[in-house]
C-alpha cells in the first residue's frame, strides 16, 4: 500500500454564498439537515481507506475548526487523524495567499508524514468519489499530477476550468483551460468537455516543488487549478482522471456521477432540491458509503402532532431531522434541521430550515433558506411576494429564493 496524505483545502471564504457565509467558513455551511459541507469530502477521504487528513482552514474558521475536532475523531493508536489546521505564518508575516500557497506553508504536515502521494481535495462540494481508484490511475499513469475531471455539456465550459488533453491520449492534458468560449469537444464525445472538480493525486517529491517554485514566483496567484496545474502541463506531467470511471460501492446509474460544486445560493439551493425526490437524485442513503456528521444522538426523534380537521402535523416529500416538531403545519418538498419547530397552521414548501428554526402559527415560507436560530414571526409571509420581500430589506436571488441570514431578527 503506497503511503497516502489527505489535504483538505478549507479556507473559502464563500462570497457568492452570503449571507450564509457571514458568519463561517464555505465548508463549515450546513447542508442536508445534518451535515456541513465539509463532511461530504471528509467521509469520501476516509471511505477510501485514506485516514491522515490535515484540513487547512483561514476565513471565519471557529465553526469549522470544532466541528473537525469534535466530530472527526478517529483511531490516534493506528495513526489515524482528521486534524484542522489554521494558517500559521510559518514562512512570514502573512496569512495563506491562495490554495497552492496553503499547502506551501504547511509543508512541515507532509515532511512529518513523509508520503509517497498526496491527495488534496476541495472542502466545498456534494458527490461520492473512491480516491484510492483515483491514486491507483495516478501511479499506472507515471504522471507527477492528476487531476478529477467530470464531463460536461460543452456549452456549459464557460463555467468550469477545462481541461483539454490530447487526441491520441485522453488522460494526458494538453492544456487548462479557465473558462473557455469555444473549447474543443473530447475525443469520443466532442459535444462534452472535461471540467476540473478540484480534486487532486500528486507524487508527493513533485508536489514539494511545485509550490516551492510556486512561493517564489511574484507573478504567480497561487492557486492549485490556476498555476500549478499548468506547472505540470508544461513539463507534460499531468493527466486527468475521468469521474466517470469511478465506481462507488452502493451507488446507481441515477446518483453514480453526481458531483456538485453549490458556490453560489442558487446551486446551494438546487442540490438541497436534488436530495428529496422519491428516487434521490443523490442518495443520502447509501449504507455502503455513508456521510459521517455529528449525528446529535442525544437529540428524541422528529415528531408530527395534531391531527385536528385543518391542523394537521405533516411532512411529505421532504426530509426532517432529530428534534424537529411539526405541528399541526404541513412541510412540503423541505429539508428540515434538527430542533426546528414549525407551528400550527404553518406551511412550509420548497424550503430549507436550518437548526433551531421556528416557524410561528399561520406563517407562510415559500423557496426559501432560513439559517439558524431565526425566529418567523405568527402570520409572517416569506418567499409569496418577491418585491414585498425585497422591500423588507430580505435577500432575493434573481430567481426568487429569499435567505434569511443566521440570527437575523424578522419583524412582523
Amino acid at each position: 500500500m503506497p503511503r497516502v496524505l489527505s489535504i483538505v483545502l478549507a479556507g473559502g471564504e464563500g462570497k457568492r454564498l452570503m449571507p450564509l457565509t457571514a458568519d463561517r467558513a464555505k465548508p463549515a455551511v450546513p447542508f442536508g439537515g445534518n451535515y456541513r459541507l465539509i463532511d461530504f469530502a471528509l467521509s469520501n477521504v476516509v471511505n477510501s481507506r485514506y485516514r491522515q487528513v490535515v484540513v487547512l482552514t483561514q476565513y471565519k474558521s471557529h465553526s469549522l475548526d470544532r466541528h473537525v475536532t469534535i466530530t472527526w475523531r478517529l483511531s490516534s493508536m493506528l495513526n489515524d487523524y482528521v486534524i484542522p489546521v489554521p494558517a500559521q505564518q510559518r514562512v512570514g508575516k502573512r496569512w495563506f495567499l491562495g490554495s497552492a500557497d496553503a499547502i506551501f506553508q504547511s509543508l512541515n504536515l507532509v515532511r512529518d508524514e513523509s508520503p509517497d502521494y498526496v491527495v488534496v481535495v476541495g472542502a466545498d462540494h456534494v458527490y461520492r468519489m473512491d480516491f484510492s481508484q483515483m491514486v491507483a490511475a495516478h501511479i499506472e499513469s507515471g504522471a507527477s499530477a492528476t487531476v478529477a475531471a467530470i464531463r460536461q455539456p460543452i456549452d456549459l465550459a464557460s463555467q468550469f476550468g477545462v481541461i483539454d488533453v490530447h487526441p491520441d491520449d485522453p488522460r494526458r492534458i494538453r492544456e487548462f483551460l479557465e473558462k473557455p468560449s469555444e473549447p474543443n469537444g473530447l475525443p469520443d464525445a466532442p459535444h462534452e468537455v472535461l471540467a476540473s472538480m478540484g480534486n487532486y493525486v500528486f507524487t508527493a517529491d513533485a508536489l514539494v516543488d511545485a509550490v516551492t517554485v510556486d512561493a517564489a514566483d511574484p507573478a504567480s496567484s497561487h492557486d492549485m487549478g490556476g498555476d500549478i496545474v499548468p506547472w505540470f502541463v508544461e513539463r507534460g506531467e499531468a493527466c486527468a482522471y475521468d469521474f466517470r470511471d469511478n465506481t462507488v460501492p452502493g451507488s446507481t446509474d441515477r446518483d453514480r456521477d453526481y458531483w456538485r460544486d453549490v458556490g453560489t445560493i442558487d446551486s446551494y439551493y438546487d442540490a438541497h432540491m436534488d436530495l428529496i425526490s422519491v428516487h434521490p437524485v443523490f442518495n443520502l442513503y447509501n449504507e455502503l458509503w455513508p456521510i459521517f456528521t455529528n449525528t446529535s444522538a442525544s437529540l428524541p426523534p422528529a415528531k408530527f402532532i395534531h391531527s385536528d380537521e385543518g391542523r394537521v402535523g405533516t411532512a411529505v416529500n421532504s426530509m426532517v431531522s432529530a428534534g424537529a416538531v411539526i405541528s399541526g403545519s404541513s412541510v412540503d418538498h423541505s429539508v428540515v434541521a434538527p430542533n426546528v419547530q414549525v407551528h400550527s397552521w404553518a406551511q412550509v414548501s420548497g424550503s430549507v430550515l436550518m437548526q433551531n428554526v421556528s416557524i410561528g402559527r399561520g406563517a407562510r415560507v415559500h423557496r426559501a433558506i432560513i439559517d439558524k436560530n431565526v425566529v418567523v414571526p405568527e402570520g409572517m409571509t416569506i418567499g409569496v411576494d418577491r418585491e414585498h420581500d425585497k422591500a423588507r430589506g430580505l435577500f432575493v436571488t434573481e430567481s426568487g429564493i429569499v435567505v434569511i441570514g443566521k440570527d437575523q431578527v424578522l419583524t412582523a
